[in-house]
């Protein structure tokens, strides 16, 4: 028995370390190349960097829609020229795709204005538009963990951002913000 709790004993040691080298992140950019044989994308963000992310079996692609149209090129209705929120994880240098949100005419809505409250834990966040109405979001699971990490906690009311969100049954759902 004593040989059982140590093989199991070093495999959970081994698993909890390789979990502490996950990081969980987000990026916001355009598509600069897709190769679905490879099942990787190539990912500009706004501030130039390159992230080259691997997509699996399981990566949810939301609020894009597959065309017949659409070249070999492309992958789920995303392709070159398409602005995405890309939801990953990192281990070593390699990113891997959980999530990835398309935004723009055919992809998620966005809404402008200033913080007035972010509730990670309740998953909310509330934004007052410049017009004064106030809006409150549910967040996603990905956008209450990786979404606005740049605004200190504390001093996020009156940030500005830009919410990018979907529509379900009457309730906007953020799924980035930044």
């Amino acid at each position: 028995m004593k040989i059982y709790g140590a093989i199991l004993l070093s495999a959970m040691a081994v698993s909890s370390a390789y979990a502490a080298d996950d990081v969980v992140g987000a990026v916001h950019g355009v598509i600069e190349k897709i190769d679905p044989a490879a099942k990787t994308m190539l990912v500009k963000a706004s501030d130039g960097t390159e992230h080259s992310v691997h997509f699996v079996n399981t990566t949810a692609v939301h609020s894009a829609h597959a065309s017949k149209e659409v070249g070999a090129d492309s992958w789920h209705g995303l392709q070159k020229g398409s602005e995405v929120v890309v939801h990953y994880t990192k281990r070593g240098s390699e990113e891997t795709a959980g999530a990835i949100d398309k935004i723009g005419d055919d992809g998620l809505k966005e809404s402008k204005g200033a913080v007035e409250s972010i509730d990670r834990t309740g998953k909310t966040i509330t934004v007052k538009s410049e017009d004064g109405a106030k809006t409150t979001f549910a967040m996603t699971d990905d956008a209450a963990k990786t979404a606005g990490k740049d605004i200190a906690t504390g001093s996020e009311k009156g940030a500005h951002v830009t919410v990018y969100y979907s529509e379900n049954a009457g309730k906007k759902i953020a799924h980035f913000f930044e």
